[in-house]
């Protein structure tokens, strides 16, 4: 089915575009009274995410009610972990939570790799969202990098340091690269059978990027992401982003990655970050997410010197990280209104 509007998709493979294209991490979720009434109706947000049907209607509802260009899966990145045998639970206003840990070799050697049909909801959520869509908007999949994915399954929740993850790396880094290796797998099975049920993108989330020194990055983290790009390249055509919080001292070595665009946070200064990646890459982000929660015309100000910074070409507009659950619906309305009706 074509396209009928493919900005995001240009923008990513450096075409020229009409306008930046716009869309947001957790886009779909509770900043919209119409996300809220469906999970009311399913209890958990492990439910939602399993139930491909619900997935299906909050994924597509920011196209709806946002204009946004592109729609993103709703999903979770744990689901990886879990398809490997290691569950998760959900903990309301306290975030993921395994009940089990990863901490020794046998513990590594009794997950197995995941493919992608053990994660058949989130590709029928793809399925029907693509149908649902009507070619609207591109449909975006995601999965967490694999350092991000391996410090939840050591720290066993979230974390400000994840020092358990870190003492890992450290008093056992021969187990590490065996879990991230196994990690690495899981995660590129899983986004090629995303991109075979439909999706026309896919996204790397580097969450805890930003807790490692520049030197445990290289060896711990960019060299999985780097072979995730590699294999989607050799098995897709699909452009790829990675964005990786809070590692602007790894920018230099994020542009090397065989991928299309690299995301930035609030923190990441967007010139520098255009002198750093060169002419090759596209740029997405980065606005603080905070700013959604000034006046309107400190949003529309500010939104505006984002896109000048950035310039016409290879940006997609984003924030440099999701939205925040207390945001007002239509202060984000009017940061993505902005971005559209922005002309150079």
């Amino acid at each position: 089915m074509k396209l009928q509007n493919d900005l995001i998709l240009r923008a990513a493979r450096g075409e020229r575009t009409e306008r930046t294209p716009v869309w947001l991490m957790r886009q779909a979720g509770r900043v919209l009274p119409e996300y809220r009434k469906v999970r009311a109706r399913m209890g958990g947000f492990k439910e939602l995410v399993e139930t491909p049907e619900f997935a299906c209607e909050v994924t597509i509802q920011p196209v709806d009610i946002l204009g946004v260009d592109a729609a993103i899966i709703f999903s979770d990145i744990l689901v990886i972990p879990e398809a490997m045998g290691l569950p998760y639970q959900m903990i309301e206003a306290k975030g993921p939570w395994f009940e089990k840990t990863i901490q020794t070799a046998a513990d590594i050697d009794a997950l197995h790799v995941a493919q992608g049909e053990d994660l058949r909801y989130v590709l029928d959520a793809i399925r029907l969202t693509k149908e649902g869509l009507s070619g609207r908007v591109p449909l975006i999949g995601f999965a967490g990098a694999p350092w991000t994915i391996f410090a939840y399954m050591i720290e066993g929740s979230g974390s400000k340091t994840f020092s358990k993850a870190k003492k890992f790396l450290y008093t056992e880094p021969t187990l590490a690269h065996r879990l991230l290796d196994k990690i690495t797998q899981s995660t590129l099975h899983y986004l090629i059978a995303q991109v075979n049920a439909g999706a026309d993108m896919i996204q790397l989330f580097d969450s805890w990027a930003g807790v490692l020194s520049p030197v445990q990055y290289r060896e711990f983290s960019h060299r999985y992401i780097a072979q995730i790009c590699d294999g989607l390249k050799a098995a897709c055509q699909v452009p790829v982003t990675v964005f990786a919080k809070d590692a602007s001292f790894a920018i230099r070595d994020l542009a090397g990655l065989k991928c299309d665009t690299l995301g930035l946070d609030w923190t990441m200064d967007i010139v520098e970050c255009r002198t750093l990646t060169g002419t090759g890459k596209t740029l997405q982000g980065n606005m603080d997410p905070c700013l959604l929660y000034a006046s309107d015309e400190v949003i529309v100000r500010e939104a505006q010197q984002m896109l000048r910074a950035f310039g016409p070409h290879r940006h997609i507009a984003n924030l440099g990280h999701g939205l925040y659950p207390d945001t007002e619906k239509e202060k984000v309305k009017l940061f993505v209104d902005t971005i559209k009706e922005f002309r150079f």
